[in-house]
């Protein structure tokens, strides 16, 4: 069985690839023993943008992870919650800790991602890999 570390690097490792159906959905599959694949992706929650897009916005999105089986595709476990989250700007690019757009007023103060909110994979790998572990046993 694998640990809960390696189950986290590979959570980490694997590349997202954009899910063609969907317009903004990224996902991660990471298969597993036993005929099951983790995936591990993330969706649009909300967007504070405003009518004009030459403004700014600021647009949140949302972590998801589940545990398939890889030949009937029958959920074993998921976690859709929306407990992690991260936003991006308008121009696609991540909001780190040095982005300022507090004086650009198309958005208030309340509407801003700032970098404590943001919950990158590597941040969230760990308690994936234990909640995928728990449906495992």
């Amino acid at each position: 069985m694998i640990t809960k570390n390696e189950l986290a690097e590979r959570i980490t490792e694997t590349e997202l690839e954009k899910i063609p159906e969907k317009e903004e959905v990224y996902e991660k599959h990471i298969f597993l023993d036993d005929n099951k694949v983790l995936i591990v992706g993330y969706d649009r929650e909300e967007s504070f943008c405003e009518e004009d897009p030459q403004e700014e916005c600021g647009i949140t999105y949302f972590w998801y992870w589940e545990l398939r089986d890889s030949e009937n595709w029958e959920i074993i476990g998921e976690n859709k919650e929306k407990d992690y989250t991260f936003c991006i700007d308008s121009e696609k690019d991540v909001w780190t800790d040095d982005s300022d757009y507090s004086g650009e007023g198309s958005l208030s103060l309340t509407q801003m991602c700032t970098w404590s909110d943001q919950s990158h994979i590597e941040d969230i790998a760990e308690d994936i890999a234990s909640e995928v572990l728990e449906w495992l046993e």
